[in-house]
């Protein structure tokens, strides 16, 4: 199910599904989401605003009951899987916390982007895979994805790190997971082949805290 809280690119996320054989199903209905058995948090915008629309439309106990109590697969992407963290250097607004870590400003944090750098990072960028799991198995060579964003995610476990990219002197979470919890930032749904293979993947994931997910062997 792909979470409508009025801050996502759903029709594209919908068509990638349906080009992959599975019919996902968009709804910002509590009661919808509280029997789903897959869920897609997308996200566009700003993170205060994002919460906001959660908490309006009574998403965020029905999403703690599906992801921290049955333990249902999310996957989040771009603003969602920023959501998925503590606080964001964007606004004020608590974030759902379910991930250790923080999303910050590209200009801040551990490793900035170079003084000139253009903002928002927007375009195509390769990744590298930090360990096994599933959801990055089998890419084709050469991964790269769509990335859109001007924040970046900075986990307090590396182990938490799927995957990682590069911009403008700035090394930069590009993707976590852990449990039956996973982000994205940047966007399967306009990276082709790549985020197909994503989708692909997390269509048929069956989350592990196995070692093979938790670190290359």
């Amino acid at each position: 199910m792909i979470l409508n809280y009025e801050m996502g690119n759903l029709g594209s996320i919908r068509n990638m599904f349906k080009r992959l054989g599975h019919e996902a199903q968009i709804s910002n209905d509590p009661a919808a989401i509280a029997k789903a058995d897959r869920l897609i948090l997308p996200g566009v915008g700003a993170f205060d605003q994002g919460m906001a629309n959660i908490d309006r439309l009574g998403f965020r106990e029905v999403l703690e009951e599906r992801v921290l109590g049955a333990k249902v697969p999310i996957l989040g992407i771009c603003l969602g899987m920023q959501l998925m963290t503590k606080s964001s250097e964007e606004g004020s607004a608590i974030g759902m916390g379910w991930i250790d870590a923080e999303t910050v400003h590209f200009r801040k944090g551990e490793k900035p982007v170079d003084a000139n750098a253009r903002l928002p990072h927007i375009g195509w960028n390769f990744v590298d895979p930090e360990r096994r799991h599933p959801l990055v198995a089998d890419l084709p060579d050469d991964p790269r994805f769509y990335f859109v964003h001007t924040y970046r995610v900075e986990c307090a476990d590396p182990s938490d790190v799927l995957i990682s990219s590069h911009y403008a002197g700035s090394d930069f979470t590009a993707g976590f997971a852990r449990g039956n919890i996973a982000g994205m930032q940047c966007h399967p749904e306009k990276s082709h082949k790549f985020g197909m293979q994503v989708l692909r993947n997390f269509a048929a994931w069956v989350p592990s805290e196995s070692k093979a997910e938790l670190k290359y062997a």
